[in-house]
């Protein structure tokens, strides 16, 4: 009959495999560690350590100074209308936006080719007969329109915090 060979395995300590590898990682990873002992020094020389330790030290005074300037009538706007602006930007078609983009570059984007002198009325009117002028116009006549209603239909509520 075949006999058992004998399995003896070492006692494993996981103590000692990691003080082996932490005594190997200096050679095996020197570059980065070069590269981070400089990131420390331009950290040092720039004072950010000791911004940190002041920030750290004041933490108290800073979310309570933070809590004062959040609570403020401006911060609270600032906040709402944020808000607004995300969900605005979220309506709006991006491909809309980027013919607005594009269309406000082409126009805008040399300012010295901008005409300093208005157009006479005969220039406006002549414009008019352009199809992609009418467009134009007819969109911000639009939004002119809704504005207008919205400035209407909230004068007499008054605006909260």
């Amino acid at each position: 009959m075949a006999q058992p060979i004998p399995l003896t395995l070492q006692p494993r300590d996981p103590k000692q495999e990691l003080i082996a590898r932490l005594e190997q990682a200096p050679a095996e990873h020197a570059a980065a560690l070069l590269d981070g002992y400089e990131l420390l020094q331009q950290l040092h020389e720039h004072g950010v350590f000791a911004l940190m330790r002041g920030a750290l030290g004041a933490k108290d005074k800073l979310v309570e100074a933070a809590s004062e300037g959040a609570n403020s009538t401006e911060a609270i706007r600032a906040m709402r209308n944020a808000l607004i602006l995300g969900r605005m930007l979220g309506s709006i078609d991006p491909d809309l936006l980027q013919r607005l983009s594009t269309s406000v570059s082409e126009t805008f984007g040399d300012a010295r080719s901008l005409q300093k002198k208005p157009p006479g009325l005969f220039a406006l009117m002549t414009g008019l007969a352009d199809r992609d002028h009418r467009r134009g116009l007819s969109l911000i006549s639009g939004i002119l329109e809704k504005l207008g209603s919205g400035l209407n239909s909230g004068t007499n509520s008054k605006p909260t915090k």
